[in-house]
């Protein structure tokens, strides 16, 4: 296998799945399982971090997940509160930086404040960046990007428009504007679908998908993941050249 097959995806995208059923396996309710992801992501960050990831995109909790009992969506807005309390200064230290891409409207305030302290504390850290998507849907994403490009498009002078340079703007404009694409996406729990997570991005993404539940997912997991990638033949839509 040579070196370009051997190195570690500079992103990583992950689904947290089966925080549920691993708490109803264990006759809990489903809240614990919510509760242990939050160390599943602590040491999965750290990980990462050792190995030379540059990015780490989370999906935290999805535009649709508003759907859910009242009491499993609280429980979780006070989960994500916890964990930016708790968890800021630790990531700080540890010179990660911290950004959350969704739509923030229909979040507390006092949630968003957290948002913005974290990520302002975090701003200049440069080891790994760490994506959390909260309040989040891919759709929604393309749409509000697309929004942004006629917008602008209208602004401009001239009425020639150059395909390349509206596909520029409208990258610009995806709430991971300066984050290259995923390398490989994660899914635990072996669901195998995306959700709508990152549609754009993930045009060449490699996809491995797990059994193994988010809150079981460990360094080890992780590490087993990569290999898989990189068994992949990344073509990007061209072909080996072995079979020219």
């Amino acid at each position: 296998m040579d070196k370009a097959h051997d190195a570690v995806p500079q992103h990583i995208a992950i689904i947290m799945d089966g925080n549920g059923r691993w708490a109803t396996g264990r006759g809990l309710p489903r809240t614990a399982g919510h509760r242990r992801g939050v160390e599943a992501v602590r040491s999965t960050v750290r990980a990462a971090a050792d190995l030379g990831v540059k990015y780490l995109t989370f999906f935290g909790f999805s535009s649709e997940n508003w759907s859910r009992p009242l009491g499993e969506v609280k429980e979780l807005m006070n989960i994500l509160r916890f964990y930016l309390r708790s968890e800021t200064a630790e990531l700080h230290r540890n010179n990660v930086k911290l950004k959350i891409i969704g739509n923030r409207e229909d979040l507390d305030p006092d949630i968003v404040e957290l948002i913005e302290n974290a990520e302002d504390l975090t701003k200049e850290n440069d080891k790994i960046t760490v994506l959390i998507a909260l309040n989040y849907g891919g759709r929604d994403e393309i749409i509000r990007a697309v929004q942004k490009v006629v917008e602008q498009s209208l602004n401009a002078d001239g009425d020639d428009i150059d395909p390349l340079s509206v596909e520029a703007g409208f990258i610009e404009n995806l709430m991971t504007s300066g984050v290259p694409d995923p390398d490989l996406l994660i899914r635990t729990s072996g669901e195998q679908r995306v959700s709508n997570f990152l549609l754009w991005q993930c045009a060449y993404t490699e996809f491995v998908f797990t059994d193994i539940l988010w809150p079981d997912f460990n360094a080890s997991a992780l590490q087993t993941c990569i290999e898989e990638y990189n068994g992949r033949d990344r073509r990007f839509g061209a072909i080996d050249s072995a079979e020219v």
